[in-house]
């Protein structure tokens, strides 16, 4: 992290056998040239409920599958032109939906609780498990490390990549993590022993980005190689090869069933992808093309938030196809800083995003309004992560900082889980 890596080609074991699924697929689904933005440089100096009312919560479970829903829409033409609004309180039923509603900042008091160190060098990324038990950080030093996410406690480092770690990833069961490096591979590891159980090969490139499906028999990798990967987990092979952008591959992750992946790349593209066939369900993108840093899917599978580096986070509607919201006031035009929903708040659901000015952002999800900043870090506030069940947001930084923070909201409520 901080030092521009030499291009590296790492041998593809499954190479072979997805050639064929590759060349049948690239034709349908190959991103067209477009030019990076701005100059790259290494991987990770990169990373280095009322009814009216949008939620991103988590439906009861569907007898259909997204990828099934996903895949009826994508048989009707999407419009190329919004309809015009209707004036006044009358609205369609997107509309109605993305109705503001009045802000509660007062729900929301984040303060500073622990400051952890031990990396020696930029940290990449910050994942809570699933459980909540533990925080695990990713850096240029070529390490992953676990802490307790109740108090902020060193438990153990993970070693082994030969260059910087660009991303982590938990299992549902927070038994096992997946690690992306600029040294062109993911290693599977077993967390609470620091044991690498596999290593997977087949990126020509740094891998940036990685992903556990929910029922953790998948990985979903992207690349500076500028493809997205799906692996095995049992066996360590190569699934499936999507082609899937035309620069650099930033982000992917997983629907809520695993049916659905979704990618973001510096082409300026946000792509959905069907996991069992690897087509291109759905290609989300913005007039102005700004090049996609981050992207996930809502915890329920509606949206798409997707960070782009022209200071501003887009809500992306799945059925739709187009921008629902658009979060700004934060700094990033230069580093892959993460995005998380905040679901946690009683009430209330909020978007958390890093910034290159050393400050974390939270925005009502409602209201698109800047609830509070959280301001402790001295460089770029990279990664981010909100505990599964409780108000904690973690937070880490860049080369001059080298610290992860965990900060606790204070506001009072009958509910507050924190």
């Amino acid at each position: 992290l901080g030092t521009v890596y030499t291009m590296s080609s790492a041998p593809s074991e499954a190479a072979a056998a997805a050639a064929e699924a590759a060349a049948a697929a690239a034709e349908a689904m190959a991103a067209p040239a477009a030019p990076l933005a701005s100059e790259l440089e290494s991987s990770s100096s990169k990373r280095s409920k009322p009814d009216d009312q949008m939620s991103v919560d988590v439906p009861p479970p569907s007898t259909a599958g997204d990828a099934a829903a996903m895949a009826a829409s994508a048989e009707a033409p999407m419009p190329t032109t919004s309809p015009a609004k209707p004036s006044g309180d009358h609205y369609t039923e997107e509309e109605a939906e993305l109705k503001a509603a009045p802000s509660t900042s007062e729900q929301v008091r984040f303060a500073l609780r622990f400051t952890l160190k031990g990396h020696t060098k930029a940290i990449s990324a910050c994942k809570f498990s699933p459980d909540g038990l533990w925080l695990a950080t990713s850096s240029g030093d070529k390490t992953i490390k676990l802490w307790s996410a109740a108090d902020g406690k060193y438990e153990l480092t993970l070693a082994g990549h030969d260059q910087g770690v660009s991303d982590i990833a938990w299992s549902s069961d927070s038994k096992y993590l997946a690690s992306a490096s600029d040294d062109a591979t993911i290693r599977l590891w077993e967390a609470l022993t620091g044991r690498c159980l596999k290593t997977l090969k087949g990126h020509a490139n740094y891998v940036f980005c990685v992903s556990f499906n929910p029922q953790s028999n998948l990985i979903v990798s992207g690349s500076f190689d500028e493809s997205v990967r799906v692996w095995d987990v049992k066996t360590g092979k190569c699934l499936r090869i999507l082609p899937a952008h035309s620069d650099p591959v930033s982000a992917v992750g997983f629907n809520r069933d695993g049916t659905l992946i979704v990618s973001g790349s510096y082409d300026g593209l946000v792509r959905i992808w069907d996991t069992a066939t690897g087509q291109c369900l759905k290609t989300l993108i913005d007039d102005d093309n700004p090049p996609v840093s981050n992207v996930q899917f809502a915890p329920n599978s509606k949206y798409i938030l997707a960070c782009t580096l022209d200071s501003t986070i887009r809500l992306w509607s799945c059925a739709t196809g187009k921008c629902a919201k658009l979060y700004k006031g934060h700094k990033n035009e230069k580093y892959c800083t993460f995005a998380n929903f905040l679901t946690t708040v009683p009430g209330r659901q909020y978007i958390v995003c890093g910034s290159e000015d050393r400050k974390l952002y939270i925005w009502d999800l409602q209201t698109k309004e800047i609830v509070q900043t959280l301001e402790g870090h001295t460089d770029v506030v990279l990664g981010s992560a909100c505990h599964p069940t409780k108000c904690i947001i973690a937070t880490s930084g860049l080369s001059s900082d080298r610290t992860v923070k965990l900060w606790f909201n204070t506001a009072k409520s009958e509910t507050n889980p924190a």
